[in-house]
């Protein structure tokens, strides 16, 4: 992980890269900045996320000084071929349905299948259920949904980005699941597919490695 001193103290950030997967419009632009930015736009301001999207955002996990780099992509379809290749290096999944949109939920499947093809076993994974502040309307049950993520061997919440429940905890959850993974610090592991994680500097296409650089620009992320 990160270098530390005599004292134990990390010397700088633990670098963790996310992916923000699922449907289009179930609200993954919006987590991020509600999780980012502490804002909401309302869904008739927001516009839909154009092949992927990226922020920088610092936290602090149990003591430790976490860097995280956070991914969020197009859900529609026409942009697959363009996000799959941002998989590379990534520790931490974040799957989102909406509890009110029945076929966003029935989708996770080909969604868990992709990152059957793109990214290791030991990547930590989190069902996400967002938009439980439209709770008049939902169409999945959270006993449903929780038994799914079980089967999909993933963390599960419910969240709404709208008021805010549950998003910080989403992130908290999943990076200390990934602090607590040892096989994906291990520089020698491939990632099981090929693809190291790179202790958290997955590069992007062209081989820039954002997630290592030193500037504190947060970029993209419409609240789609």
């Amino acid at each position: 992980m990160a270098p530390t001193t005599k004292d134990g103290a990390s010397t700088q950030p633990i670098n963790v890269k996310l992916l923000l997967i699922g449907n289009s419009s179930v609200g993954k632009s919006s987590l991020l900045l509600r999780f980012s930015d502490e804002q909401w736009l309302p869904e008739d301001e927001a516009s839909a996320t154009i092949g992927v999207d990226f922020r920088v955002h610092k936290m602090e996990i149990n003591g430790e000084r976490v860097k995280l780099s956070i991914w969020d992509t197009a859900g529609q379809e026409r942009f697959r071929t363009i996000t799959s290749s941002y998989y590379r290096g990534a520790q931490g999944v974040i799957l989102v349905y909406d509890v009110a949109n029945r076929e966003s939920f029935e989708a996770l499947p080909r969604w868990y299948s992709e990152l059957e093809t793109y990214v290791s076993s030991s990547v930590v994974k989190i069902l996400v259920g967002n938009k439980v502040d439209k709770e008049f309307s939902r169409q999945v049950s959270r006993a449903e949904a929780e038994n799914f993520a079980a089967r999909m061997n993933s963390l599960f919440i419910e969240t709404s980005a709208k008021t805010a429940v549950g998003v910080k905890e989403t992130f908290q959850e999943v990076v200390e699941k990934i602090l607590d993974t040892p096989e994906l610090w291990d520089s020698g592991s491939s990632g099981g597919k090929g693809q190291s994680t790179s202790h958290g500097g997955g590069g992007v296409p062209g081989g820039v490695q954002v997630v290592g650089a030193d500037g504190e620009r947060s970029e993209g992320g419409c609240a789609c």
